[in-house]
Parts: C-alpha cells; structure tokens; sequence
C-alpha cells in the first residue's frame, strides 16, 4: 500500500517546549498548534508526536533537577502528561481544532490485533479533522525511560514508527539545531550544514555523535535512526529547528530546509 501524500508527522522535542531555565515555553506551543493548526487547512492530515512530559512534569512538581529514579521519572510523567495536554488544547482550540491523546509503549507496536487496531484510531481521528498527539506511555513504560538504547530514543524513533504506521508522506523532526551537521555546530564554529542525504551510511552515522541538550534525552544519533527507518519505507524526512515552526509552510511546499533525508522510492 501506498503513502498518504497529505499526511505529514511532525515530532516536537523537550528542548522546543522549555525554555533555557526549564519552564514551559508558552510561546513555542502557541506557534507551534497555530502553525499546525493553518497547515491542516491547507489539506493536510496531522499528527503530533510530542516529547516533554517528564519534564513538563518536573516543572509542575517543582523539582529543582530531571528526576533520575524510576519512579520520580514516571510520577513526573503522570503529571506531565496532563500538564502538557492541557497546554496543546488549550492553544489548538484557540485555532478552532479538536486533539486526541494516544500513549504507546512498545507492546502496542509488536502485537498484531493492537497495531491493526492503533491503525484503526488514527485512520479514524483524522477522518474526523482531530489532531493526534502520540507520546510514549512513560507512566507504566519503565523499560523505555530506564534503557540506556532506548527502542523510542526520546520519541524520535517513536516517530519515525508512527509514520510507518500511518502510511504518512513526511516526517519532520524538531531539533534545537538547524538540521544534521558534517560535526557538532555548539562545538565548531566551521561545521558546515548537510542539506540532503540519500544514504545513511556507516560514515554518516559517525557524525551523529551522542546525547542532545541538557533539557532532552535524544541526540542526532537517534534522529539519525529514525530517519533511517522511514526512508526506508520511502517517507522523507527532515530535521530542522523547532524554534521555528513557521518553516513548516516552506517545508510543505518543497522548499529545501533543514536536511532532508531522501525516502527510498
């Protein structure tokens, strides 16, 4: 079966949430539910796959650090997925649009009759109109926010897997830097951006370095990965700054920004 060519994914990290002091950054998801909302009335089908809730969770709770204990992590998450719903319907209505809530862990992915019915409730909610908002279930997953590989990678993987899923045209990927560097731009002043990638090859993968910011827990290595897994299913996808949603309208277009891995026809 084919792709849907107007349904896009588009993932939105904790560092694109939070400011640098770790608070809630109010603005970015008002651009960001305005952006989406505006571009699902030029035709598009949406879903959000959203990060964040732990640490959304650990503002609310007013921990001074990212809780490190399994349990603080998923007390924080429980809070947090509240919290950070809360905040996307609050903003999406502004915009006269409907959200739905869907929480995955891994089971989900590899049971058949779930999968079959997951596929199912996203089919339906975008027939409706409804945007989709996916995070992992960090609440009851605590194989997924204790491994230290983590099958979902601060949900770049989860989306990537969604996209899949969904049969979507692209992924995009919301970093807090402008897309895949030839070595880290917060380290060298002379890196240099890498506009398009059609092979993610042992050498490329070399580039991804490691962890991301200090407010998130995904690196390049993990966007990497997920980018590697929907072009393989032919889904293009890119990564660029989520500091700047308004992107997304040239990214519909076709325009070239951030990197675009090149989905496998």
């Amino acid at each position: 079966m084919g792709l849907y060519k107007n349904r896009i994914v588009v993932k939105v990290g904790t560092s694109s949430l939070t400011n640098e002091i770790g608070e809630n950054n109010l603005r970015s998801f008002d651009r960001l539910a305005c952006v989406l909302s505006d571009i699902q009335n030029l035709g598009y089908e949406i879903i959000l796959v959203s990060s964040g809730a732990i640490a959304v969770g650990a503002n609310k709770l007013r921990m001074k650090t990212r809780p490190s204990s399994l349990r603080l992590k998923q007390a924080a998450a429980a809070v947090g997925q509240c919290s950070i719903m809360y905040l996307y319907d609050k903003f999406f209505s502004d915009y006269d649009k409907t959200i739905a809530q869907i929480l995955l862990n891994a089971e989900d992915m590899e049971v058949e009759e779930k999968k079959e019915n997951l596929i199912n409730t996203f089919d339906a909610l975008l027939e409706m109109g409804i945007i989709p908002i996916v995070n992992e279930n960090d609440s009851v997953s605590y194989t997924e926010i204790q491994s230290a590989d983590r099958l979902f990678g601060d949900n770049d993987m989860l989306s990537a897997i969604v996209a899949v899923l969904c049969r979507a045209q692209k992924l995009i990927i919301l970093s807090d830097i402008d897309g895949f560097y030839d070595r880290d731009p917060r380290l060298y002043a002379n890196a240099e951006l890498i506009q398009q990638v059609t092979t993610i090859d042992e050498n490329l993968q070399s580039l991804a370095g490691g962890a991301g910011s200090r407010r998130g827990t995904g690196g390049m290595k993990t966007k990497l990965d997920a980018a590697k897994l929907a072009t393989a299913q032919g889904i293009d996808t890119i990564v660029t700054n989520g500091k700047n949603p308004s992107a997304l309208y040239d990214i519909v277009k076709g325009e070239q920004i951030g990197t675009l891995f090149v989905g496998k026809a």
